[in-house]
Formats: structure tokens, C-alpha cells, sequence
């Protein structure tokens, strides 16, 4: 099989070492040589070193995780092209894994382009991927809370959600703060409402008197 990078490296990442295996196509033999580095940023930065002081142009690494940022980050800065390997694409023979057979295996597969590099976006990208992470995650934790305290109304038979779309809205949070101080009058808990739906209260009586008949004092719909 053609050899199209005959100084390439392949380096199996772990949390806490990296396994590098660097090989040397001359005269028709192949040379290797296997060191671990630890993923300090000092020891990443003697791998990027001696990388470099072997004429490397191309490295693999596999996408474990979030280990393999570090080490990108740091090797992005020498002259190599770096590639990620997805590890489904990239799996070695079973029952003969290890560190040192994975990376010699990652740097046989560079060796002969057969590694298909995944997708890396730049640091902008990046950055903005992880605050849209973010984002989602608060969203779904607020979707979460809403949905706990609907279940305590429910369970206390207050069906605020059933004349408000919105129990967090500045009418909901005004009405749920009268209930908890208190509150029972379905009129008084009707003049909390915004503006915007102060002109129906006589329609919030109505669907309270229908949603909890026998109910007096304690209003469960009025709002």
C-alpha cells in the first residue's frame, strides 16, 4: 500500500498520559519509536518538541472525550497537520488493545491516508458552541421548575395554569405570591392580574366556581 506521509505520529490520549508513536518511512523500511508524556501542559509542550525534532508533519489523535482538546491546542501551534480521528472509524484488532498498539496503529493508518479527519471548529466557533450548550441547559432547568411548581398547584387543586398560559408571568408570580402569604379571595387574587387581562375577572370567578365546585374560601381558578 502507497505510503503518502512517510513522518507521521499517532498518539493515544488518555486523561492523564499520552502514548505517542511516531514513524519513519526510509528505504523502504519503517521506524518506529514510542514515548508517554503526561498531559501537563509543560510535558505537552516537550511532546510538541520532539514531534517536531523528528521531522513529524502529520499526527492523529482520537476524539476521547474532552482529553484531546489540550493536547490539539497545544500541537495547533507547531508546524503539523493535525487530524481527529473518530474512534469508530479508527478501532484497532480486539483482545490486542493497548496504549502502545493504538498509537502505533493510529500512526500506521495516517501513514497510508486512511484516517478521515473529523471536523475541528476554530476557537470562535468553539466558544460559541459551548454558551449555546449552556443556554439549552438553563432552558431546560427553568422548563423543569415550571413544571414542578405546576405539579404543586395541581396536588393543592389551584389550577392557575388554566386561565394563565403563563404562571411565571408577571400576573402568575403577583398571584402565587398572595396565595403564599395567604390570600384566599378569589376578587382580590382577580385585581392582581396585569392590565392587559385586569378587564375579565368576573370570567376568572366563573371558570374558578366551574373548576372546583364546593370549594369556598380558597380560590383554585379564579385568577
Amino acid at each position: 500500500m502507497e505510503v503518502l506521509y512517510p513522518h507521521c505520529a499517532g498518539l493515544d490520549v488518555h486523561k492523564d498520559t499520552v502514548v505517542a508513536c511516531v514513524r519513519h518511512m526510509a528505504t523502504g523500511s519503517v521506524e518506529r519509536e514510542v514515548r508517554t508524556f503526561k498531559t501537563t501542559t509543560k510535558d505537552l509542550l516537550a511532546l510538541s518538541d520532539w514531534l517536531a525534532e523528528h521531522g513529524c508533519t502529520h499526527v492523529a489523535m482520537e476524539a476521547t472525550g474532552v482529553y484531546w482538546k489540550p493536547v490539539w491546542h497545544i500541537l495547533s501551534d507547531g508546524d503539523f497537520v493535525l487530524v481527529l480521528a473518530n474512534a469508530a472509524h479508527v478501532k484497532n484488532v480486539p483482545g490486542r488493545k493497548t496504549d502502545v498498539n493504538d498509537a502505533t496503529w493510529l500512526a500506521d493508518l495516517l501513514a497510508h491516508g486512511l484516517i478521515r479527519g473529523s471536523f475541528v471548529p476554530d476557537e470562535q466557533t468553539q466558544e460559541m458552541r459551548n454558551l449555546l450548550r449552556t443556554r439549552k441547559q438553563l432552558v431546560r432547568e427553568c422548563s423543569r421548575h415550571i413544571q414542578r411548581l405546576q405539579k404543586t398547584l395541581e396536588d393543592a387543586n389551584i389550577k392557575l395554569d388554566s386561565v394563565i398560559s403563563d404562571i411565571m408571568g408577571l400576573s402568575g408570580r403577583a398571584m402565587i405570591e398572595a396565595l403564599i402569604a395567604g390570600e384566599s379571595d378569589p376578587e382580590r387574587l382577580a385585581q392582581l392580574a396585569h392590565r392587559r387581562i385586569k378587564r375579565r375577572p368576573r370570567r376568572f370567578a366563573k371558570r374558578c366556581a366551574a373548576a372546583s365546585p364546593g370549594i369556598t374560601g380558597s380560590c383554585c381558578a379564579c385568577i
